[in-house]
């Protein structure tokens, strides 16, 4: 579902001229359909996490029935971290990622390698500081019970085509089982990554068994500060959202 406007300008708590503003100088991605300017969602979550600019607490709550004050470690916890992931390029990172991605059919492992590549190759998703999230505009669903991110620690760093020029040298992927699941959980990172004690920690290439904790802290930070994160609060169903 493209959002409008209006509906953008909730999504990041501000008002529809500051929307303005970001489009015209800010580079905000959007399309013009019959004359109207429309928004993908997961496009919007990249390029905030890019300029560190924060989203509504309205807006890392969309996951109907699910309890949210963790369920971005709970996620994390689910596929682990992975340390002294050898690569020597994109390619190979990102089929190194998918690998990882606790993914059981060989072709779906390969069509998820197919369009994560082909979605580096038409614009970076490295956010800046050795950090990329390597994702689609349209969420891919795969058959799986529950969320997953997949955290890997690239060795050596890697050229990524970063918004910051520095080679990458951590990877977050999402697995999830609706659209909507997955843009929450993209959120959800975008907003824990703002976390200093959480993204020094990642910076630092913390293990799994010293950093879940402490992804754990900040997202309990972030709940207590967004309290309605915890809530269902945007309207719409799975399928609507990963129309458009």
């Amino acid at each position: 579902m493209k959002l409008t406007v209006r509906e953008v300008a909730k999504m990041f708590d501000t008002t529809e001229r500051a929307i303005e503003r970001w489009l015209r100088d800010e580079g905000m991605p959007h399309e013009t359909v019959h004359g109207q300017r429309r928004f993908h969602r997961a496009d919007l979550l990249e390029w905030a996490t890019n300029r560190g600019i924060r989203l509504s607490s309205d807006a890392a709550s969309s996951v109907r029935g699910i309890p949210l004050r963790t369920y971005f470690t709970d996620a994390l916890a689910a596929s682990g971290v992975h340390e002294h992931v050898a690569a020597k390029d994109r390619e190979s990172a990102l089929r190194a990622l998918v690998d990882r991605m606790g993914i059981d059919d060989p072709g779906d492992r390969d069509m998820l390698f197919e369009v994560l590549l082909a979605r580096e190759n038409a614009g970076s998703t490295g956010v800046g500081d050795g950090i990329a999230i390597p994702h689609v505009r349209h969420p891919v669903v795969l058959d799986v019970d529950a969320a997953s991110i997949t955290l890997c620690y690239l060795e050596p760093p890697i050229e990524f085509g970063a918004i910051d020029g520095k080679p990458v040298h951590t990877l977050f992927a999402i697995v999830a089982p609706t659209p909507r699941a997955h843009l929450t959980l993209l959120a959800r990172l975008a907003g824990v990554l703002h976390d200093p004690e959480f993204r020094r920690a990642v910076l630092d290439r913390t293990p799994g068994e010293a950093l879940l904790p402490l992804a754990r802290s900040a997202e309990l930070r972030f709940a207590a500060a967004n309290p309605s994160a915890d809530e269902p609060m945007i309207a719409g169903s799975d399928r609507e959202e990963g129309e458009g």
